[in-house]
């Protein structure tokens, strides 16, 4: 597939994640999920295991939802610029509601039938180049070629960067549920956004 964009930055391009990228796509999302992948992450840690190192390990599986396989980066050589990680989100099983209360928002804002945009993130001196639309680009190309009606994100209220780059993007807020605070969150008042935009 071809991916065409509006970006700034000359000379990169986008490209499937590999396997061997897991420990960049687990960097990039640490930044992009403002400390909720430490929080998910840092249940997991064996003893002197690093989150990246976990995230590494969960982004090197195959056939999931957080998989390397779901994962769209922007290259410049064998530079990692950014990255994007959408997959069309699935109903949940009747009563299965999640038993953590601080993700417990989150789950209750999933958007059944669309491409979920999970996580975008560009490394800080490349940003305000166009690469995070440009990701998100492909992201929507990524609906209409699964005949998936829209794409949805969740964005904190607080990220008020965040929330006018996708407004202008033309993602409008659907719902929205009262963050439940955490140390490891970097959010830690206001609500959790879910944000959707037809494809």
């Amino acid at each position: 597939m071809k991916w065409v964009s509006q970006s700034t930055e000359p000379g990169f391009d986008i490209r499937w994640a590999r396997r061997e990228d897991a420990i960049e796509i687990a960097r990039l999302f640490l930044i992009s999920s403002e400390g909720l992948a430490a929080y998910i992450w840092g249940g997991l840690a064996d003893a002197g295991q690093s989150l990246e190192g976990i995230g590494a390990r969960r982004y090197a599986r195959e056939g999931v939802a957080f998989s390397f396989q779901n994962c769209l980066l922007a290259t410049r050589g064998q530079e990692i610029l950014g990255m994007i990680h959408a997959f069309p989100m699935s109903e949940r099983a009747p009563g299965d509601v999640e038993a953590d209360p601080v993700l417990r928002p989150y789950a209750e804002l999933e958007d059944p039938g669309s491409l979920y945009v999970s996580s975008l993130a560009v490394y800080p001196p490349y940003r305000a180049r166009g690469l995070g639309g440009a990701l998100l680009d492909c992201a929507h190309t990524l609906a209409l070629n699964r005949a998936l009606p829209r794409l949805s994100l969740i964005c904190f209220e607080g990220n008020a960067g965040a929330r006018t780059f996708y407004a202008h993007r033309g993602f409008r807020v659907v719902d929205r549920r009262r963050i439940v605070p955490h140390p490891a969150l970097h959010r830690r008042d206001g609500d959790a956004l879910l944000m959707a935009r037809p494809a």
